[in-house]
Formats: structure tokens, sequence, C-alpha cells
């Protein structure tokens, strides 16, 4: 048995998939994409058979300060149900003011205010789904100058308040630590490896900000070897977990992605060989 690697499900490929069944790892979904019936989510369903799943929430808006969109909640919790996935995930970050979604995953500082309303909400979305979610490390562009926790320890603090999992992209590490001039090693010092639950892994963009570089988390383009090498670090400290390839702009085709998800469970097996670990137990 290898390592457990999967994709990321895209519209594009549903079909294909639903017709050759490829051999892959699991299958993950945005929750929000599969809330209302639709012929989308009876394929979704007909996969279930063959394939382990993921649900990823992106709207449920973890660190508003207004609580949870109990509508939404709703939805979500019987999509869960409905699937029953081997994992269920969100972000740290919201995207909800006045009854108003925003289409990004937008920060929040990392103080004790903040963590006491994330912790929260974290807690009433476990009870609402009967079940432990995991939290992803995001993206960052800008620090808040008034956080007094640094990211790593304000989400293990939450793993350790909420009872909540950790769910750990290393692409998010690299473009985060580029952008606030931080060291991604030194990001992963204190982290809680026994909450880790998943891995995610995608790729990234160059652009310009004033004539520094910037780095953009768009998920429009294979692996960075920087992440490689991040990923490969990651799973000699914490050992292996389920890993995902996120691709959501720019799709590529099906095999592509394939090769990746090979690629990723090829690092998990050589780095657990190398360990002394056996590579079927360990996933």
């Amino acid at each position: 048995m290898n390592p457990v690697a999967g994709i990321g499900l895209r519209s594009p490929h549903l079909a294909a998939i639903g017709r050759e069944r490829p051999a892959t790892g699991f299958l993950e979904i945005h929750a929000e994409n599969y809330l209302a019936q639709s012929p989308a989510l009876q394929a979704v369903e007909r996969l279930r058979a063959d394939y382990a799943f993921s649900v990823h929430a992106v709207g449920l808006s973890l660190g508003s300060a207004e609580g949870l969109d109990q509508a939404h909640l709703a939805r979500v919790a019987a999509l869960v149900k409905r699937l029953e996935p081997a994992w269920v995930s969100d972000h740290l970050s919201w995207s909800v003011s006045g009854g108003r979604y925003f289409n990004d995953l937008l920060p929040l500082p990392y103080t004790e205010e903040a963590l006491e309303v994330v912790v929260r909400n974290v807690g009433r979305l476990q009870d609402a789904l009967g079940r432990q979610v995991s939290i992803e490390n995001p993206s960052c562009y800008l620090a808040f100058a008034h956080s007094t926790l640094s990211e790593p320890a304000f989400l293990s603090e939450l793993a350790r308040r909420s009872g909540c999992g950790l769910l750990l992209d290393p692409n998010n590490i690299v473009v985060t630590a580029h952008n606030l001039r931080l060291d991604p090693r030194d990001w992963l010092d204190g982290l809680p490896g026994p909450a880790i639950s998943e891995y995610h892994l995608a790729g990234h963009a160059t652009n310009d900000a004033d004539g520094e570089p910037i780095l953009i988390d768009d998920h429009g383009s294979r692996v960075s070897d920087g992440v490689w090498a991040l990923f490969t670090e990651v799973v000699q400290r914490f050992g292996a977990r389920p890993t995902l390839i996120e691709w959501d702009t720019d799709i590529p085709s099906l095999g592509v992605l394939l090769d990746e998800a090979a690629r990723a469970a090829g690092v998990i097996k050589t780095v657990l060989v190398a360990g002394g670990q056996d590579a079927a137990r360990a996933a």
C-alpha cells in the first residue's frame, strides 16, 4: 500500500473520473460547490463506492466575531452527513461581515481575543458535525502590527483548546514566509505533530509589489521545488499524513494532477523508508 495522496475533484474532471476511475488515494471537494441537490452532487455520491473523500469548506468564516451563519452551517452539516467523508476541514480566516460574503479568505490578528473567537466557532462547528475538523494555515501577505502570537503558536493553542486537527499546507507556509520575511523551517517549530491530520500541496505565482516580489497563493501551477523541499522536511518531522494536490486556476489535464499526487506519495515513501518506517502503516 502506498502513502495516501489524492487530488482535488474539479468540475472539468468529474466526467473523466466517473468514467475511468483512475487510481488515486482520495478525492476532495469544496463543500460550497455541493450544498444544493445537483447532477454534480449525484456524480460525487456515485464515486463514494470507489474513493475516500475529504470535504474542504471555504466559507464557514471561522474567524468571524459575528459567529457562524447557522443556515450555512446546517447545509454543510447536511452535506457531511450525506457523504460521510474521511476528513473535514476549513481555514483559519474569515469571509463574512454583516451577512455579506466576500470571495476571499481574509486574515485575522493573532491575539488572545481572536483566539477565543476561533475556538468558540470551531467548537460550534465540531458540535454541529459531531466530529473533529481540521483547520488550515492560511497564506499571508501582510502581518497585523498588534498580533501578540505567532501563527504557529495561534494554531497550536487553537488545537489544544478546541480539540480540532490541523491541516498543514507547506505551500502556504512558503508563501507566508517569503512575504513576511520569515524562515519557513522556523515556522514549523513548536507545532503539535499529533494534531496534524492532513497536508495540502499547491502551486503559487510570483507578482510585483512596488518593486518587491510577492508570492500569490493561486493554486494555478505545479508544486514548486521550494515547496517540495519543505514538504520533505515536514514529513521528516511529523510523519506521513493524507496529502492532497490542490489546483484551482488554469486547471490542467487530469493526468497532471495524478502525476503530482504520485510525486507526493513518492516523497512520503522515500522519507519513511529512509527513516526505517513502514510506509503503509504510517499512511
